[in-house]
């Protein structure tokens, strides 16, 4: 999509397009292009529409009925923050006495949308001409236009000085062919502008990617991580007078009921004890182990380690606890197909469920090996113990 196809969306002819597409999408394309093109709707104007109506549809998932009405782009909806992570953003800045926010390469608006309903003056920034204009038209159709305006151009170049706040999003994929960039040093704006950011602003908050090395984390910034729904989907630097602790796991649950969040906090070098697995195994959350908090939650469980540089935690009991999935250990074996098979086959197990960390074993291809058969289930965790291979059969608890 350009420009002019945009403004041809934001026509009374562009909104009648937009609610056929939202009525046939979903199923085949080309017989809803067809259907478009039956209704009297143009060519270039019904598959902008239906563009539009499967990126909505796609979107529900992180802003909920707010899609419906919101513009996308395909690498924009990748990027954009969850809507729940945004929220909570926000009001974690709003709390801290944030008034005015500068959004560095705002996007399509998720962030900015969500601190302008929290009752925070946004200015965006946005370099790519379209995105810019989508968020300014997600901002209309919110009725925030008043608290989130959006300019295209040059991040780096707007005056910080305006703003008590900033919140940076880096674009972490190329131009034009939409592959992802793990170097930061190739993010936009660059690495050293986004980090430079708590120097010149007293409320800074960055967000990276989830893989970012901690040797990247500035000097005094509060790390987080984020998971949703056992989903883990971001990471943020929290800088400046909004830094309280050195590292933190949030992790959100909005599947069932209203949203709650709990949070594990440490220094993020701490090292859990080791030991041979004991009766119970500890999944820990994605963002536990990313934060580098798999110490502080042993020690929250009475639990330890079998290998130093594997997340897995063993207890002599099992322990309710938000943080890790519990599972009792019923067999401890070193990894052998054939051991491991004719076991399986003897205790009629049909359906596995298998976890690895540590493995270089395929899952599927393990499953497709065991050759299974029966009306039993079990849970394989394929891991290291004191650097040998392991496999550990286990039965699920209740949440």
């Amino acid at each position: 999509m350009d420009l002019e196809q945009f403004a041809a969306l934001r026509t009374p002819e562009g909104s009648a397009a937009l609610d056929a597409a939202a009525r046939v999408a979903g199923g085949d394309p080309l017989t809803a292009a067809a259907a478009l093109r039956s209704a009297g709707v143009r060519a270039g104007l019904a598959a902008a529409a239906l563009t539009q109506a499967e990126l909505r549809r796609r979107a529900a998932g992180k802003f909920g009925p707010a899609a419906a009405g919101m513009f996308f782009t395909r690498a924009g909806l990748e990027q954009a923050t969850r809507g729940v992570v945004a929220r909570r953003r926000a009001e974690r800045l709003r709390a801290a006495g944030v008034g005015t926010l500068a959004d560095l390469g705002c996007g399509l608006g998720a962030d900015a949308l969500a601190a302008a309903r929290a009752g925070i003056r946004v200015y965006g920034v946005e370099a790519d001409p379209l995105t810019a204009a989508m968020a300014a038209a997600n901002a209309e159709a919110a009725g925030l236009a008043d608290l989130f305006t959006v300019e295209c151009g040059d991040a780096t170049e707007f005056d910080v000085t305006r703003v008590d706040g900033v919140f940076c999003d880096p674009a972490r994929r190329k131009a034009g062919t939409g592959r992802r960039i793990f170097d930061p040093n190739a993010y936009s704006p660059p690495w050293d502008f986004v980090t430079g950011l708590a120097e010149r602003v007293p409320h800074t908050v960055v967000k990276v990617a989830p893989g970012l090395d901690h040797a990247l984390i500035p000097a005094g910034a509060e790390a987080e991580w984020v998971s949703v729904d056992g989903d883990l989907v971001e990471a943020a630097l929290w800088c400046g007078a909004l830094a309280e602790v050195p590292r933190r796991a949030t992790l959100l649950r909005e599947k069932e009921g209203p949203v709650t969040a709990v949070q594990l906090t440490g220094s993020g070098d701490a090292e859990a004890p080791v030991s041979r697995p004991r009766g119970f195994l500890f999944d820990p959350d994605s963002a536990v182990v990313r934060a580098h908090l798999v110490a502080e939650l042993a020690g929250d469980l009475d639990a330890t380690l079998a290998d130093p540089s594997i997340a897995y935690l063993y207890g002599d009991e099992a322990r309710s606890t938000p943080f890790a999935r519990c599972l009792e250990i019923t067999d401890v074996l070193p990894f052998s197909l054939k051991r491991l098979r004719a076991l399986l086959r003897e205790r009629r197990v049909g359906r596995v469920e298998i976890l690895k960390r540590g493995s270089a074993l395929e899952p599927e291809k393990l499953r497709r090996d065991l050759k299974l058969a029966g009306d039993e289930s079990a849970s394989l965790v394929l891991t290291r113990v004191a650097g040998a291979p392991t496999v550990l059969i286990c039965r699920p608890l209740p949440a």
